[in-house]
């Protein structure tokens, strides 16, 4: 290892994160053709993004072509909690464990700019920092650089950090020594593919996102399909099953960045309360926080979702309340839920 390599590796473990990896910006050649199957089968559902931007996103080194190294971070978000624990609860929302606190982007991208400065400082060169919001393969990228592997779920893992954490990237005009590719470990282990509410895997190492809660409640716009609605559970912002059940985690220690942290409103949210919030309720609450993102209206799509599989009688008058609201969708959700609950009701008598 170079006296480069050394002082980077030094310097992230400085910035906080927990792993540092380098790999060339041509070290994934096999992303074009997979990332084509993917779009050609319409995996992406409504995320016309990767597919506008598939030239970027299938070849980092037409991203930005001086590149001469990507360097690939781990940010560890591991909970100290039972991500699963709120699923048999039906009167409380679960969100995913990354969005129970702040936005990571804003975090890690300040760490990412910091570590680039250092890097112009000590080496010189040119360097752009990307976190998750440009077309960047991060997954691959990070298993060609010895950071992981993708597991049967699509997802990275590491045989010491688990699957919880987070992945920045460095791309630079320097010649940084890189990593040896990491290799599969899941084995015969299908836990991920087992657990998925949706059966949102059509085979191991595949994604179709249009069953996926996570792209359900986050990216797809409009109604739910009424058939994927009552396998949402009470799953009100993203979806943590497949990672939650992966057995490698058992090596994960908890995040050290505070900010990752579960905020105690967000443990175990009450869907009553939840639903009751207007735009700017909504924003007051989740200012800084991923969630903000989805807006209003869909954040209240979910949470009534939840409701209608919830079975709880109390919660019909806070649905009910709901089916002439502004946004059709929302009134849409509400009248589901609300027969849903009157079903579940009739069906105790």
């Amino acid at each position: 290892m170079d006296g480069l390599k050394q002082r980077l590796i030094s310097q992230s473990e400085i910035e906080g994160f927990d792993a540092c990896r380098v790999c060339s910006p041509d070290a994934v050649p096999d992303v074009p053709e997979h990332l084509a199957a993917f779009l050609r089968k319409g995996y992406h559902g409504q995320m016309a993004w990767l597919a506008d931007r598939a030239h970027w996103r299938g070849n980092p080194a037409a991203l930005w072509p001086e590149a001469r190294s990507v360097i690939v971070l781990a940010d560890s978000y591991t909970p100290e909690f039972d991500p699963l624990a709120n699923l048999d609860q039906p009167g409380l929302g679960t969100v995913s464990v990354y969005a129970r606190h702040k936005d990571y982007h804003d975090v890690i991208k300040k760490r990412l700019k910091r570590l680039a400065r250092w890097l112009i400082d000590d080496s010189g060169g040119e360097v752009k920092v990307f976190v998750d919001t440009a077309p960047v393969p991060e997954k691959p990228l990070g298993q060609a650089a010895g950071l992981g592997w993708q597991g049967k779920h699509t997802n990275l893992l590491s045989r010491e950090l688990g699957n919880w954490f987070f992945i920045g990237s460095v791309f630079t005009t320097l010649v940084i020594d890189p990593d040896s590719p990491e290799i599969d470990h899941c084995g015969s282990c299908r836990a991920c593919l087992d657990i998925c509410p949706t059966d949102a895997f059509p085979a191991p190492y595949q994604l179709d996102a249009r069953r996926c809660i996570s792209y359900l409640t986050i990216e797809h716009k409009g109604p739910v399909d009424e058939d994927l609605r009552g396998q949402m559970g009470n799953r009100i912002y993203g979806c943590d099953d497949c990672l939650a059940v992966c057995p490698w985690n058992k090596f994960a220690v908890v995040a050290k960045e505070a900010r990752y942290h579960a905020r105690d409103d967000l443990m175990a949210p009450r869907l009553d309360d939840l639903a009751g919030l207007d735009d700017a309720g909504f924003r007051q609450k989740f200012s800084g926080s991923p969630i903000k993102r989805i807006g209003r209206d869909r954040f209240v799509r979910n949470v009534l979702y939840a409701m209608g599989n919830s079975g709880d009688g109390s919660l019909i008058g806070s649905a009910q309340s709901h089916c002439d609201d502004p946004d059709p969708t929302v009134a849409d959700a509400a009248r589901w839920a609300v027969l849903r609950l009157k079903d579940a009701a009739n069906k105790l008598e």
